[in-house]
């Protein structure tokens, strides 16, 4: 079973993200207590500029970084700590960030997550993949979730460096990376690459959480794996719901987000280069 795993996670990461592996040496922040540290800096937009490193962070959960970690985390100066999960998800795993970071919570969406009633029902809720693409495709609570954080991007003068992150740095900060670098002007393809990198951030610790998924809410290793993955078809179904629905994502982001063509020119000219 073991061998399985590995040979499917294998199979996801070897046909992911090829660029964003290559550079992972410029790219990931390696800490001890917390996976898929990164930086969604230097990617090419589409106007010929790049993203600036060293601004962007996203990430899995924080609560087990260890003192060696928050020093490293000190020399980045972040200032802002968006986090994406709901109180449940806080109360047993709380961050821990520098002092003079600030945490800002953003639980739209996730309010239940973690609860008796949601962990009652996580068996049926996760016995195909379709749950992941509801999760992608509800637009619902997108609007709470990330307006204050493209309103803080927009008020940071400064471009200090900025963190946001969930449980396992993979679906709602998916989400938030992929329309932060859509608002900055990078292609789709580079979107979803970076996504979709996830799987070789992770490809340890998707590995437990499938055997654990396996063995105590009775799924098959397709199923699992496909629930612990970054798969392309989850993130590009967000665009495409969202293109769906408003005609464009420019025009989502004006009319939900607030992100004015002034407000999108303003972010490019700060966080790009």
């Amino acid at each position: 079973m073991k061998k399985f795993t590995l040979s499917l996670l294998a199979l996801l990461v070897s046909f992911y993200s090829m660029s964003q592996i290559a550079d992972s040496s410029i790219r990931e922040v390696k800490l001890e207590g917390a996976v898929n540290f990164r930086d969604i800096g230097g990617y090419k937009t589409k106007d010929g500029k790049k993203v600036k490193m060293n601004v962007l962070y996203r990430s899995a959960a924080l609560n087990t970084l260890t003192d060696k970690d928050l020093n490293k985390l000190s020399a980045l100066n972040i200032k802002y700590n968006f986090d994406f999960r709901g109180p449940y998800e806080v109360k047993t795993a709380q961050d821990r960030m520098p002092d003079n970071t600030i945490r800002i919570s953003l639980p739209a969406g996730s309010e239940n997550i973690g609860d008796s009633n949601y962990m009652k029902n996580m068996s049926s809720m996760l016995k195909s993949d379709s749950y992941l693409l509801g999760f992608y495709t509800n637009l619902t609570p997108f609007k709470d979730r990330y307006t204050p954080l493209f309103d803080s991007l927009l008020a940071n003068k400064t471009q200090s460096p900025i963190l946001f992150h969930c449980t396992a740095g993979k679906d709602r900060t998916g989400i938030a990376a992929a329309l932060i670098l859509y608002a900055l002007g990078v292609d789709d393809q580079t979107i979803y690459e970076d996504y979709e990198a996830t799987n070789y951030y992770r490809r340890n610790e998707n590995a437990k959480s499938i055997a654990q998924m396996t063995k105590f809410y009775g799924l098959d290793e397709t199923t699992a794996s496909n629930l612990m993955g970054a798969k392309k078809e989850y993130i590009s179904a967000t665009f495409t719901t969202i293109r769906a629905k408003y005609g464009s994502i420019d025009n989502y982001l004006e009319k939900e987000i607030g992100l004015t063509t002034d407000k999108i020119n303003i972010l490019r000219k700060a966080y790009t280069k």
